[in-house]
């Protein structure tokens, strides 16, 4: 499984972006895929999620009303808007996919996700 992002970018404060990461090596459409961030000296946590066959969407609430994730199964793509940018929001953003099939588990902890792809730098300036 390869998992390649994309979309970064320096943003002002008050900016959008859409991130995008295109999948291969599985059939897109039966697993969850998730992002999370990381700002430098801090741990990796949890942004957004969505379950397999657009089932549902998780948010962290730091980011609800403001980030949407979305997936393209056709193009094997996740993609995630986001709007009304905080400098709190710069990070290395990642997307991760699960190793199970029909993931049901915990969206919000990055040890169920078990591949990631390369992560993509966001910068909001104050």
């Amino acid at each position: 499984v390869q998992l390649q992002a994309s979309g970064g970018g320096l943003v002002q404060a008050g900016g959008s972006l859409t991130l995008s990461c295109i999948a291969s090596g599985r059939t897109f459409s039966d697993y969850a895929m998730g992002w999370f961030r990381q700002a430098p000296g801090k741990e990796r946590e949890f942004v957004a999620s969505i379950s397999w066959s657009n089932g549902f969407t998780y948010y962290a609430n730091s980011v609800k009303d403001r980030f949407t994730i979305s997936r393209d199964d056709a193009k094997s793509t996740v993609n995630l808007q986001m709007n009304s940018l905080k400098p709190e929001d710069t990070g290395v953003y990642y997307c991760a996919t699960p190793a199970g099939q029909y993931y049901r588990g915990s969206y919000y902890d990055p040890r169920e996700y078990a591949y990631w792809g390369q992560g993509t730098q966001v910068t909001v300036s104050s």
